[in-house]
């Protein structure tokens, strides 16, 4: 029986990318890297010292105190923070850079090595109460023309179209991206172009579409920041603010199995830490018993193709992931 590094899922996902199989040693890898992509084989030994990789059971378990509990000063208040994941399992610095290395001949996979990913928790903008209020008890109409009618920041008065979101409203997957560029500002849609042809692939080798009727085979997708930002320009931290209570609503309603948060503005948005993505990724992360897996956005990996491979081992592990909730 072949690996399942070499089920169709897996190829597909692969050649969605753009990527081709290559042999490189075990140890172009690094340890994060391997637990995600080598699951250990039935009687295969386990490194000493390693920890298994975390599921979303370990989040609701044990990984909240411990993921608060070893955070810099004023890092506590973060672990209770309302829609700021934590690292799931025992979610500690030495856990992060410690999964278990399996005995095994080198397989055919394509991706740099990277840093073992870290992370320090930091506080998120600060979320005004009545703003929280305001959409809390917002139903999908309702909050969508709430988005729609919304002037709240700069950006509202610049756009053409607030970008709610597109997909199936009880998908199993929601993908939560940055902002809207030129193209989705004009036609209201996130992901579209270039970014969003790719993106579709990606989803159909997992056998997922933002089209379809079935909710275990849709996605719903959402960006941090509904209104484009001029010149494409990052967002701002008054802006977030404004956003992230209409995409918290948004996620509640949709109640996902698994969140994908693509790009580093929703990756920090939804993890509530100030690391870069690279640290960010290769993690199970908690978003409010949901989990949540951070990768590169779209638009990055069409200007970085050499980074498409770390992006192929992220859909592994949600794959992996949302398998193991649906068990």
């Amino acid at each position: 029986m072949p690996h399942t590094l070499l089920d169709p899922h897996r190829l597909a996902m692969l050649h969605a990318l753009g990527l081709q199989q290559v042999w490189v040693p075990r140890d172009a890898l690094d340890e994060a890297e391997l637990g995600a992509l080598l699951p250990r084989l039935p009687g295969a030994p386990q490194a000493r010292g390693s920890t298994p990789a975390a599921t979303p059971r370990h989040a609701a378990a044990g990984g909240r105190a411990d993921a608060t509990s070893q955070a810099a000063p004023g890092a506590s208040a973060v672990g209770a923070a309302p829609g700021v994941a934590r690292p799931a399992g025992p979610g500690t610095q030495a856990d992060a850079s410690a999964s278990a290395r399996r005995e095994a001949p080198p397989r055919p996979v394509q991706a740099p090595r990277t840093a073992p990913a870290q992370t320090t928790p930091a506080a998120p903008a600060a979320l005004s109460e009545s703003r929280l209020l305001q959409v809390r008890g917002l139903d999908w109409e309702a909050l969508q023309s709430f988005t729609h009618d919304c002037r709240a920041c700069k950006l509202g008065d610049m756009r053409h179209h607030a970008v709610f979101g597109v997909g199936h409203a009880q998908a199993h997957v929601m993908v939560v991206g940055e902002a809207p560029g030129a193209e989705e500002d004009r036609v209201g849609e996130p992901f579209v172009g270039a970014a969003g042809k790719l993106l579709d692939n990606m989803l159909r080798a997992c056998g997922l579409s933002r089209a379809g009727e079935d909710p275990a085979r849709s996605v719903y997708i959402a960006n941090v920041i509904k209104c484009r930002p001029p010149g494409n320009r990052n967002p701002e931290p008054d802006e977030i603010e404004q956003c992230l209570p209409i995409l918290q609503r948004q996620i509640e309603l949709v109640r996902p199995r698994l969140l994908l948060a693509l790009g580093r503005f929703a990756a920090q948005a939804l993890t509530g830490s100030a690391e870069p993505i690279g640290r960010l990724r290769q993690r199970a992360w908690d978003w409010r018993g949901t989990p949540l897996v951070v990768s590169y956005h779209p638009a990055y990996l069409l200007r970085t193709p050499q980074d498409k491979a770390k992006a192929w081992a992220d859909l592994c592990l949600a794959r992996d992931l949302l398998e193991g909730r649906d068990a």
